[in-house]
């Protein structure tokens, strides 16, 4: 509107008129002539599929010798439009990556062609394909607030699966031991002489601060880390030392840019999969699943493809974990824990029999190994036909460790599942040793007092289960259904004014757990993610996709 007050104001509006009549007259023609040319678009990435933003596409008419180029966007995409009938040979550039070719593509009106390119980093020492698979069918594109994701079933279930996805994602990142009452005098002392004898020796600096730093003093460890990556920039390892030592002390900002400055010389799977747990711990979730992702791709160990499914199962990208565990089970059909992910991702996603399946073969690889026994009894709450298989599982968690009150209390659960009705009396002798057990091993094991209770209630021992209700919420107040059955109790003996104190409990308690439960689920956001096969936009009628 602007450019039409200006002719009418600098030209008779004859002239004026003459002018837009022109001008729609030539935009008609050109809408017309997109009609009938070809367009090319697709999508730029780099080895670990992320998008390249800024690469330069460069498309070249074979016959014309006419030149078109474009950037890619934000999300790695470029396009040409309006093109002539021919054949075109398309070149893509961009700073840290080799050059892409891409000759005689064919292109004819109407055609809206497709080609997605893979670029290969500079960096990259080892261009062979990567061990773990061809490319994984996801892409995490963002993140999202996660109660808007849901999860299957009640609240019982919720809560588990908040509770089963923090675990399995504490199993992968062990921390440093803070202290090592056992240090080496006399291997300190000479690594200190052999540091004066030389101060300036890069070897002397980094063998001195890795001592100090795997014997859980960073804060002593980190100046002669920081001087030694300062000798050798190049040296990957004591960039590594050098932020994990950064890490330690809670110097995350030190430990990125140290790490990004690396990797920029040389790309390192250790390094990789470090600057994913910095990511996490600065808030960039996003960042930190692409850094594991290409640690896994550089080297396709047991720990960095755990890494990288747990930091998904972590956001709730439960569908992409369960694909990186598999693939990881299938590598590594030896590791327990990558057994435990896989279940744990069925499990957030209904998939309760095949979950307590994965979990029953990770208890089978190593009997001796508690976790995959507590996370087994964590699940089995919710499954209504207590299986055999669990309930023998758990039976020898209960055997082998005597110890421990998780394994005795869960093993009394199973049994108490596998009854066939409160006719079934055969195991309540053993129920009541196991829970009696649990709570001598553990004082403040409210959970089992409330089975205990709900044992001597069935039995119609009712003086027993007050008792063990009443201890269940001293030990553990936020156990909802200790105070709603311990008002009930009170009720049955005629004590209105204790059952409405207990159930005015309840409910504050019911309150609690889902205040938490919603905080726990905006602590963490979800990723959102794609599939590989997404096109950008375009019916199904027009998909002509190829990756070159």
């Amino acid at each position: 509107m602007v450019f039409f007050f200006v002719l009418i104001k600098r030209f008779s509006a004859r002239t004026a008129v003459i002018a837009a009549v022109a001008a729609l007259h030539t935009l008609l023609i050109c809408s017309w002539a997109l009609g009938q040319s070809a367009t090319l678009k697709g999508c730029v990435r780099g080895a670990s599929s992320q998008p390249i933003a800024g690469a330069i596409a460069a498309l070249e008419n074979t016959s014309s010798r006419a030149v078109f180029t474009t950037k890619t966007d934000s999300q790695g995409i470029y396009q040409f439009s309006g093109l002539k009938d021919g054949i075109y040979r398309l070149q893509v550039d961009a700073s840290g990556y080799e050059q892409k070719t891409v000759d005689s593509l064919s292109l004819k009106a109407p055609e809206i062609r497709i080609v997605d390119l893979k670029i290969i980093s500079l960096r990259v020492k080892t261009p062979e394909a990567p061990e773990f698979y061809d490319e994984p069918q996801f892409t995490v594109a963002g993140v999202t607030d996660t109660t808007n994701l849901g999860t299957h079933g009640a609240d019982t279930v919720v809560r588990n699966t908040e509770s089963l996805m923090r675990e399995t994602a504490s199993m992968a990142r062990p921390t440093l031991d803070k202290g090592n009452a056992s240090v080496d005098d006399s291997t300190l002392r000479s690594l200190r002489e052999a540091l004066k004898r030389d101060p300036d020796n890069f070897q002397a600096n980094h063998e001195l601060g890795k001592f100090l730093l795997e014997n859980g003093v960073p804060t002593e460890a980190a100046p002669y880390l920081e001087r030694a990556a300062t000798l050798n920039p190049t040296d990957a390892q004591a960039s590594h030392d050098l932020a994990n030592a950064c890490v330690e002390l809670g110097e995350y900002d030190h430990a990125r840019n140290t790490l990004r400055s690396s990797l920029e010389r040389q790309e390192s799977a250790e390094n990789y999969s470090l600057l994913g747990d910095v990511e996490e711990k600065l808030g960039d979730p996003v960042s930190a699943v692409h850094e594991y992702q290409r640690a896994a791709e550089l080297q396709s160990s047991e720990s960095n493809l755990f890494n990288w499914g747990a930091e998904l199962l972590l956001h709730r990208a439960f569908e992409p974990a369960g694909e990186v565990f598999t693939k990881g089970n299938r590598l590594y059909p030896n590791s327990s824990r990558m057994l435990v992910g896989l279940g744990v991702s069925l499990y957030a996603r209904g998939s309760y029999d095949q979950a307590i399946s994965r979990l029953c073969q990770a208890s089978d690889l190593d009997p001796h190994a508690t976790t995959p026994y507590l996370f087994l009894g964590k699940i089995q709450t919710i499954d209504q036909d207590q299986s055999k298989e669990v309930t023998d599982r758990l039976a020898q968690f209960a055997k082998m460790h005597p110890e421990n009150a998780q394994a005795a209390f869960f093993y009394a659960s199973s049994l108490w599942k596998a009854r066939r009705g409160p006719e079934d009396i055969r195991d309540l002798s053993r129920i009541e040793l196991l829970l009696k057990q649990a709570v001598k091993l553990d004082p403040k094991f409210g959970e089992a007092y409330l089975q205990l209770g709900i044992l001597y209630e069935d039995r119609k021992e009712f003086s027993d289960a007050l008792t063990a209700y009443r201890r269940a919420t001293e030990t553990s107040p936020q156990l909802e259904q200790a105070h709603y059955r311990l008002a009930q109790l009170y009720r049955k003996r005629g004590d209105e004014q204790s059952a409405k104190a207990e159930l005015q409990l309840y409910e504050a308690a019911s309150k609690q757990a889902a205040a938490r439960t919603e905080n726990e689920q905006h602590e963490i956001q979800g990723f959102v993610y794609t599939t590989r096969d997404q096109t950008y936009g375009m019916p199904a009628s027009k998909k002509q996709d190829h990756t070159q």
